[in-house]
C-alpha cells in the first residue's frame, strides 16, 4: 500500500531580527561590549511605539480627566481604550481593568477592602516561594484585624511549592489564598488553575500576582477563574504602571478606602487620585506590540485576544530553546549550582529565570563582574525574602538571578556562559 506523502509544516518561528529592531535600548554598549539585558525580571526594556505613545501624549493630549474640552476628552478615550487593550491581554471586561501605581500599590489597596469583612477566626493563606509584595500586605492586613495566617512551604530540591501543605492550609477557615504565578526569583511556575479551584472549594477568594508570569506566558483570567490577578506592564514590555484584574461582583461590592469618588462606578472606584495619563498611553502600545508578534507569526488571526494568543505560542517556544541552552551550559560551569527545576522534561513548570550561585563567588561580585562586561544581571533577593532566608543563602548575598526573555538571543546566551567560565577560571 502506498502511503501519500506527507508534508509537515513548521510551527511559525519567532521574528527574532524584527523584534529586536523593536527596541533602541537594545544598541547599547558597555566598555565597547554590546549590552545583553539580562534583567527582564526586574523590568523589561520597551519598544520605540511605546516611547513615542507616552511622548505624543505629552506633546498633544495632556490634560486632567473628565473636562469639557479636546484634550480632555481624548485623555478619557486614551484611558478607555488602554482597559479594552489590558481586557484583551487578560481575557477580561474592560470595566474589570484598574489601572495603579503598581502592582504592591494595588495589592495593598485591595487587600484593605478585603479586611473590612474579615476578623479573629478567619485564616488567610501565602507561601514561601512569592514576591513580598504579595505576603506584606496580607501580614499587615491580618495584623490589624487579627486574621491568622498561614504559610505554604516548598520543596527545596526544586524550589517548587508542597501541594500537599497548601492543600493542608487551606480550611473551612480560609477567606483568601494569595499566591504567585511565576517565581520571580527561580522560576517556578505554580498550578495556579488547580489552587484557585482549592480555593473556591471552601469558599474562599483567590488572588493571584502574576507580576513574573506575564512576559512569558499567556494570561486567561476568564479560564483560570480567580477572583483578583494583578501585574506590571513594566515586566511586559511597558511602562511603569500596575493593573488590577476584579471580578466585577467583586469590585462593586467591597468598600475601598478613598477619598470620595465623583463617581462610584466600577472600575473607577478603585483608582485613587489622578492617574499616571502619559504612562496609560503606553499600555496600549505596549499590548499591541505584543499582539504584532502574533500576527507576524499568524498573520490569519482575527482579532487582538488570537494575535496575543499566537504572540505567546511562538516567545514561548524562543524562549524554552534559551532555557535549555544557558541550563546545560550552566551546568556545566565547576562550583555553579542552579536553584529550581533543572530537568528538561519538566521545564513547562517553570520559565527562563534562573538563580544561581557559584562556589567562591559572591552574587554582587558576579554581578559587578558581568556589567563590566556588558551583561545586566541583578544580585540579591529580588523581594522574594521568604524564599532567600529560607534557602539559608540571604545572610551571604542571595541569589544571581539571570532573566531571559523573548528578545535576548542564543548568542548572548554563549556569551554569557564564556563570561562566566572566564570569571570561574580567574
Amino acid at each position: 500500500m502506498n502511503v501519500p506523502n506527507v508534508e509537515t509544516v513548521a510551527p511559525p518561528a519567532l521574528d527574532l531580527t524584527w523584534v529586536r529592531s523593536q527596541f533602541p535600548s537594545l544598541a547599547q554598549t558597555v566598555n565597547g561590549h554590546p549590552a545583553v539585558f539580562l534583567d527582564g525580571p526586574g523590568g523589561t526594556q520597551v519598544p520605540q511605539r511605546v516611547i513615542d505613545a507616552i511622548s505624543d501624549y505629552l506633546r498633544r493630549d495632556n490634560s486632567n480627566s473628565g473636562g469639557n474640552y479636546p484634550t480632555a476628552r481624548r485623555t478619557d478615550a486614551m484611558i478607555a481604550a488602554a482597559r479594552v487593550a489590558m481586557g484583551d491581554f487578560l481575557h477580561s471586561g474592560d470595566d474589570e481593568v484598574v489601572f495603579g501605581q503598581n502592582m504592591t500599590a494595588l495589592t495593598f489597596g485591595i487587600s484593605r477592602a478585603i479586611g473590612r469583612d474579615l476578623g479573629p477566626g478567619d485564616e488567610i493563606v501565602v507561601t514561601r516561594l512569592d514576591h513580598d509584595a504579595n505576603v506584606s500586605p496580607w501580614l499587615a492586613m491580618a495584623e490589624d484585624r487579627g486574621v491568622t495566617v498561614r504559610w505554604a512551604e516548598i520543596h527545596d530540591e526544586d524550589c517548587t511549592l508542597d501541594m500537599a501543605d497548601l492543600a493542608s492550609k487551606i480550611t473551612s477557615k480560609t477567606k483568601l489564598v494569595a499566591v504567585g504565578y511565576a517565581s520571580n526569583a527561580v522560576g517556578t511556575i505554580n498550578p495556579v488553575k488547580e489552587i484557585v479551584r482549592m480555593a473556591h472549594v471552601v469558599g474562599a477568594l483567590a488572588f493571584i500576582d502574576a507580576v513574573h508570569y506575564t512576559p512569558h506566558g499567556l494570561i486567561d483570567v476568564a479560564a483560570l477563574d480567580c477572583d483578583f490577578l494583578v501585574c506590571s506592564t513594566y515586566k511586559f514590555f511597558g511602562p511603569h504602571m500596575g493593573v488590577l484584574f476584579g471580578k466585577r461582583q467583586h469590585l462593586k461590592r467591597l468598600r475601598p478606602y478613598k477619598v470620595r469618588p465623583l463617581t462610584d462606578a466600577i472600575p473607577f472606584r478603585w483608582e485613587w487620585g489622578t492617574l499616571n495619563h502619559e504612562c496609560i498611553a503606553g499600555i496600549t502600545a505596549c499590548v499591541d506590540y505584543i499582539a504584532d508578534i502574533g500576527r507576524r507569526a499568524r498573520p490569519e488571526v482575527p482579532t487582538r485576544r488570537s494575535a496575543i494568543e499566537a504572540a505567546y505560542e511562538v516567545t514561548h517556544e524562543h524562549e524554552r530553546t534559551l532555557l535549555e541552552h544557558a541550563v546545560t551550559g550552566l551546568r556545566k560551569i565547576r562550583g555553579l549550582k542552579i536553584y529550581g527545576i533543572t530537568d528538561a522534561s519538566r521545564f513547562d513548570e517553570r520559565c527562563a529565570t534562573l538563580a544561581i550561585r557559584i562556589d567562591g563567588h559572591s552574587p554582587l561580585e558576579l554581578a559587578n563582574k558581568l556589567g563590566e562586561q556588558g551583561f545586566f544581571t541583578w544580585d540579591g533577593n529580588y523581594y522574594a525574602i521568604n524564599l532567600t532566608e529560607h534557602l539559608g543563602v540571604e545572610q551571604s548575598g542571595g541569589f544571581l538571578r539571570i532573566g531571559l526573555v523573548h528578545y535576548n538571543s542564543l548568542e548572548e546566551v554563549d556569551r554569557l556562559l564564556a563570561a562566566l567560565r572566564g570569571i570561574v577560571g580567574s
